[in-house]
Formats: structure tokens, sequence, C-alpha cells
């Protein structure tokens, strides 16, 4: 039998966990998953950076080498690599680590592990099956395919040449042409369709003259956007296929590829291998206050990442996606972006931490401006730019969609923004700005896209979550919770969308008493967690969740609690686990089952 005593000690345990984790200013800064991807990436620009530059090759070699030998140590047994040391091998990942093993040549003896790469990409359809996996999607099949035909795997006619010309209009002219790649993609868009043409230009003299005329502007347009750390969007594969493909053209000492490879020397890790990206510092201490019961946190601490947080939100027009200033990006450094999943994360992290003073009104209000101006015409939230819906990162989402609405639900109701028959309190003139008819029309069209969106079986799919075992590698369990929150915190109940939702959620729990991202697939404690606190207020469901969290304290009292799973998708669907994610979710489990009604929690955490 457990009880609130129980629920109390799992929710110490964890909470502690995720307290002694905070930075010694007392945000987090977690710790992503290292990634074969982004290691064999660089191992690829340091390599031709060295080709370029051969008074170098003494610097860059024991970074190529140490990257190689990680490498090897981390194929998996079927000769691929996953995106993470958790993931199954995929041909993208596998490629790309055969790719660097070629570049590097006799840097390391590894003919073993070529031989069995190539075994597994030959199985798993060749080099063409690169094309066939992203589709139309060119954002990242072309730099794969450009990484191999860099190390002499293919030719450079097998693989399309980007329109880098395009780099010369202005952002705005973006949403009006069907681009290959999507929105964040730009450097890439520049950077490799420069080597191509450099390397393999158009028989047609008019577009050559063209594409000739357009090199210097666009490179001083790649350089314009480079983040000051030198990373892309601080993820090493982006900054890798920008400087390799500068390298290749005799442009290793150009500013831009200077500063990518100081990106890429400062970011690999002692053991050899670089992250996916830096970090994701703003996310995980926006999810982490999310999470915490309010007295878990001391005063002193909660004020200090109030003014961490408030000093992350963008105050310019971004120079990358020219997003407009009150948007909040997914880290603390200037790789990043302002984007609809951190910004409803800041605000109701705001919100919860409650500071007086006016300076954070102000940001919070700039912040839901800023989530109202990006909303599509679907009605939905896309991740970077509205209007941009050619592919999917930049289509509107479920996950996105549910965030931004929880958040202008949470600011709204905070400020008890007045009718538009009544004149509002003089207190009240600032926040009350935006107007409730415009918060209650993009709250509409947000259910209504949610609604649409749904699933013939009731479930949702989100943007960036996915699961390795489910079909299609979806997580419509991940999906599903975040877009049942947001009709929980919108008291909207009663809906058709949300019953479903619920039923459906309950319907795939597994034998053990946990979730997995879908039917059938192992439990996690990311997905457990996210499922047992959406199912919590459900009386319906009490068995259910009886048995959820009598597995989510198994994990917690054996201390398993702490082990990721590979759930997290980054840009063009690339997988990731993040250390504090399943800490995270836990204590906002555990917390929220806590302040449940008593007679409510006891009914749902006594064993029958």
């Amino acid at each position: 039998m457990w009880n609130r005593d129980r629920l109390s000690r799992g929710y110490d345990l964890a909470s502690k966990a995720l307290l002694s984790a905070a930075t010694p200013a007392g945000s987090w800064q977690g710790e992503l998953s290292s990634s074969p991807l982004s290691t064999a990436t660089a191992i690829a620009a340091l390599i031709l950076v060295a080709r370029d530059q051969p008074q170098r090759q003494a610097e860059f070699e024991p970074l190529i080498t140490r990257g190689l030998n990680w490498l090897i140590e981390h194929q998996n047994v079927d000769g691929g690599w996953g995106d993470t040391v958790l993931s199954h091998s995929n041909i993208s990942t596998a490629t790309l680590c055969y790719s660097s093993f070629h570049l590097a040549g006799s840097a390391v003896s590894a003919a073993a592990v070529m031989g069995r790469a190539k075994d597994y990409i030959d199985r798993h359809g060749g080099f063409a099956a690169i094309k066939a996996r992203y589709g139309k999607d060119h954002t990242f099949s072309v730099p794969i395919l450009t990484q191999c035909a860099l190390a002499g795997l293919i030719s450079w006619q097998e693989m399309p040449a980007l329109p880098f010309e395009l780099g010369c209009f202005p952002h705005w002219f973006y949403r009006w042409i069907t681009l290959p790649v999507v929105s964040y993609a730009l450097p890439a868009l520049i950077a490799i369709g420069q080597v191509r043409h450099h390397l393999a230009p158009s028989p047609y003299l008019l577009v050559r003259t063209i594409r000739q005329a357009a090199v210097r502007p666009t490179l001083r347009r790649l350089q314009s956007i480079q983040p000051e750390s030198g990373g892309f969007l601080e993820a090493a594969p982006l900054t890798s296929f920008v400087t390799m493909s500068l390298a290749a053209m005799g442009e290793s000492d150009h500013p831009v590829a200077r500063k990518g490879i100081e990106f890429l020397q400062a970011s690999v890790r002692p053991d050899g291998s670089w992250p996916i990206d830096t970090n994701l510092a703003t996310w995980v201490t926006t999810l982490s206050v999310n999470a915490l019961r309010p007295e878990s946190l001391p005063q002193a601490q909660a004020d200090s990442i109030a003014s961490f947080l408030l000093n992350q939100q963008y105050r310019v027009v971004h120079p990358y996606t020219n997003a407009a200033p009150g948007g909040w990006a997914w880290t603390n450094l200037s790789g990043g972006v302002p984007d609809a999943d951190d910004t409803p994360g800041a605000i109701l992290a705001l919100l919860k931490l409650a500071p007086d003073h006016p300076e954070f009104s102000r940001g919070l209000e700039s912040g839901v401006k800023w989530l109202l101006d990006l909303q599509n015409r679907d009605g939905g939230w896309p991740t970077f730019c509205r209007g941009w819906g050619a592919l999917p990162f930049d289509r509107s989402a479920a996950d996105l969609t549910a965030h931004a609405l929880r958040a202008l639900f949470a600011w709204k109701n905070r400020h008890r923004l007045p009718s538009q028959k009544t004149k509002p309190p003089q207190e009240a003139i600032t926040t009350a700005s935006i107007g409730n008819r415009r918060i209650e029309r993009a709250t509409a069209a947000g259910f209504a896209y949610l609604a649409r969106t749904q699933r013939a079986d009731g479930s949702w799919l989100p943007l960036w979550f996915g699961n390795q075992h489910a079909a299609d590698d979806e997580n419509p369990v991940y999906g599903t919770t975040r877009v049942l929150a947001a009709y929980r915190d919108s008291n909207l109940v009663q809906e058709n969308s949300y019953e479903k939702g619920i039923a459906w959620l309950a319907s795939v729990q597994n034998a053990d008493g946990g979730w997995g991202g879908a039917k059938n697939t192992p439990s996690s404690v990311e997905e457990t967690a996210l499922a047992v606190e959406t199912l919590l207020s459900v009386t319906k469901y009490a068995p259910a969740v009886q048995r959820g969290l009598g597995w989510l304290l198994e994990q917690v009292e054996a201390g398993t609690f702490r082990q990721p799973s590979p759930i997290g998708l980054y840009f063009a669907k690339l997988w990731y686990f993040e250390q504090l994610y399943p800490i995270i979710f836990t204590v906002s489990a555990l917390g929220r089952a806590i302040e449940q009604p008593g007679e409510s929690v006891e009914s749902k955490t006594a064993v029958t």
C-alpha cells in the first residue's frame, strides 16, 4: 500500500535530485546526449579545413583521432550508428559516420568498422535511401549527400543544387515561395548551395552567371546571421556542414569558417564526442520551474531564475529568422532562435515565479504579444516563423499550439482582463492593452485547430518528440498529454476532443502500469510521468493512475528514474536525450499528485 506519505517521499527524492542539478546561479543547464551524427560531421569539417590549411593539421589531428575512436566504440552491433548512444541505427547517421572514416583515410585503422558500416548502408538502400527518407525536404538530405560527395562516395550530379542565390532576398520574401529547406536552414542553403555551384556548376550559362553574381552577397548574408558563438543554432551538425562547404571551396579562412571551427573546438567533449546542441538551458529551466511545487524553490533562487529568464528574452529583431522582439529561445547562448515552445514555457515560469517588478510585467506582455503575432491562419502555432507552411518543421503543430494556449490562458487569468465594455482599472491598463477580444479569438482558433488535428483514435502527434519503438517513430503519448494539458488548464474538460483524448491515453497504458510512446511500446519514465500527470484529475481513470503512480514511484525508489530515453527530436528529426527530462517530468507528476484533493489522492494511491 502507498499513501500521501509515500508520494511525499517520492516527490522529495525527485525534487532534491532536480534542485541539486541547478547551476550555482540557480537556473538549470542540463546535459544533452553525445551524438554520433554531430561527431561525424565535426570530424569531416576539421578534416576538410586541414586539407585547405595544411599548417593546421597538427592542431586538428588529436580532435579527429579522438572523435573517430569514439565512433568506433559506439558503433551498433548491426554496423550502423544511431543519433545517440541509446538510439537505433539509421541510414543518415550511419552514412555520415562512414563518410567521415572515408575522409580520414589512414588517420585511424578502422577497416573492420568501415566494412560493417558499408554492409549496413547497403542493406538499407545505399546512398539513394537518403533522398527517400526525407522526400521533398532537402534540409538534411542534401547536407548528408554533400558530405558524401566531399568524401568522394557519390558524384555531385546525384544531389540537388540548392538555390543559394535566394539568400540575396529579404526574409519576408521566403514565405511567398516554396523553399526546399525549412526556415532555420538558411546557412545550409547558402553554404551548401555555393559548394555545389563551385565544384559542379550548372551547365546553363544564365544560371551560372546569376549564381556567380550571388556568391559574395550571400556570403555576406551568411556572415551577418552567424551568432557570436560561431555555432548556427548552437548545433554542431549545421555549423559543420557550413564550415566543411566553405573549406571545400577554398574559403576555410573566411570569417564564418574561422568562427565555425572555433565553435567546434569549444564544444567538443573530453571523450572526443560532440553533442547535438550546446545546451537547452532556457528550456530545461522553465520546465523545472513549472514542475516544482512553489514551496520547493527557495525565494532567492526563484528571484535569480526570474532575472535569468527575463535576460534571455529577445529585445531586438532576430537577425536569423527576422523574429520580432519578445520571444525566448531554448538556450541562453547566442545561437538560439526565439520559438513557440520556449516562449510559452518562459511565460508560464515567470507567472509562477510572480515577481512584482514592473519590468517583469512588461516582459510578459511582450511575450504574449509575440505569441499572438506568430499564430498562423489555420489557428495553430509554428515553431519559428508565421506563414511558412511547405515543410513539417515550419507548419503549425499540436504540441506548440497547446503550449501557447496554456500560456495565453495563464496570462489572461493572472491579469483578469476586464470585459471590453468596461473600463479597466488604472493598474490594469498596461496588461489589458492586448485586450480580451484578441486573446479570445486566438484561443478559439487554437482550440479549433487542435480539434481538427486530433486523430480518429483520439490522439495527437507532436512535432518535437518521437519514440523509436513506435510506428513511424511517432510519439502520440507525448503529443496527447501536451494537448490535454491545454484543455485541462483552460477549463475545457467537457469538450468532446478532451474526452476522446483522455480515453485514448488510458487505453494505451502498458501491463506493467507505465506508458511508452504508443500502445505496446516499452514504458519510460518520461512518458509515464506525463501520462500520470494528465490523468490525475480524472476520477474515472483512478485505477490507471494508481498503477501508473506505482510504476513511477518504484523507479524513484530504485533510483532508475534518472535514466533518460531518446524521445527528443531535434531539427530534421535528429534524436537526442536530455539527462534532466525524466527527473523534471517525475517531479511534475508527483507534485501534481500531492496537490490533488486529499480524498482523491488517497483513492488513487492505495493498492486494493
